[in-house]
């Protein structure tokens, strides 16, 4: 059984920074991509960025293009999001995933469909003040 614990989130006010961690136990850790969903208060869940299982590439939501940085450190089991420039927008609760199959590459749209993913974390809370 594959198990997700997110970690890191919290409050900030805009402008400032988290980063949240990933920690996966049980499977394979470094055979499958990874990514990061955020669903915020009254919206659907929705994809903010992936990675793929050696970590030489990754992908984001426009919308976090140039402020989040996705990482992996498949020594640890753990995928990381550094996030900066937050603003209140960015607000969510935050969750890790786990991309089925196991693989290198998939298409760019592929990663951004919740039905892409079989396992997921719990959630870790991102507050942004203005």
């Amino acid at each position: 059984q594959v198990e997700l614990v997110e970690s890191g989130g919290g409050l900030v006010q805009a402008g400032g920074s988290l980063r949240l961690s990933c920690v996966a136990s049980g499977g394979t850790f470094s055979s499958y991509g990874m990514g990061w969903f955020r669903q915020g208060p009254g919206k659907e869940r929705e994809f903010v960025a992936a990675i793929v299982r050696s970590g030489v590439s990754t992908y984001y939501a426009d919308s976090v293009k140039g402020r989040f940085t996705m990482s992996r450190d498949n020594a640890k089991s753990t995928v990381y999001l550094q996030m900066n420039s937050l603003n209140p927008e960015d607000t969510a609760v935050y969750y890790c995933a786990r991309i089925r199959p196991a693989a290198e590459y998939f298409s760019s749209s592929y990663y951004h469909m919740d039905d892409s993913y079989d396992y997921w974390g719990q959630g870790t809370q991102v507050t942004v003040s203005p």
